[in-house]
């Protein structure tokens, strides 16, 4: 009597698939565990500074304020999405951590050109450019509404 054969209770393609699932799985944990905030390149010095505040108005639109002189600037009428998802997103992060909508945000206009949207509040920063040079200029036309000049290097 020969020995009883002994069956794979996985086939070769599932052994390959369940390796392949505990690799990625592994690979996740360490790019997670990572501090990705270093590979970030340094700022450069800010040539412009507008502090913004925005409020939704009953008709829908949100009003675009200067918030050191309490003037509106400008409106964000109809879908206008890009800049709506970044308020979004911006709000919902101040609402997770408990914040009011009180503190001014910050739109920077840098020295090499790239426009940046900080969050006082949070300390959130959007490199607006990252989004393409449409959706950075929905945000740009507003250093031109308000007249704001340029920060003075003393």
């Amino acid at each position: 009597m020969s020995a009883p054969e002994r069956k794979d209770f996985l086939s070769p393609i599932a052994k390959i698939l369940f390796a392949d699932v505990i690799i990625i799985v592994v690979l996740l944990v360490f790019i997670n565990s990572r501090d990705l905030s270093q590979i970030r390149e340094p700022d450069a010095a800010p040539a412009k500074v507008l502090q913004l505040r925005f409020e939704d108005r009953p008709d829908g639109s949100i009003a675009v304020i200067n918030y050191k002189t309490g003037q509106e600037i400008d409106s964000v009428q109809g879908e206008a999405g890009f800049v709506r998802g970044t308020l979004r997103g911006l709000a919902q992060e101040r609402k997770r951590r408990g914040l009011d909508s009180g503190p001014p945000f910050e739109l920077i206009h840098r020295a090499d050109g790239r426009l940046t949207l900080a969050d006082t509040a949070t300390g959130r920063m959007l490199d607006l450019e990252s989004f393409g040079p449409t959706n950075a200029g929905t945000f740009f036309k507003l250093f031109n509404a308000s007249q704001v000049v340029a920060v003075s290097k003393s």
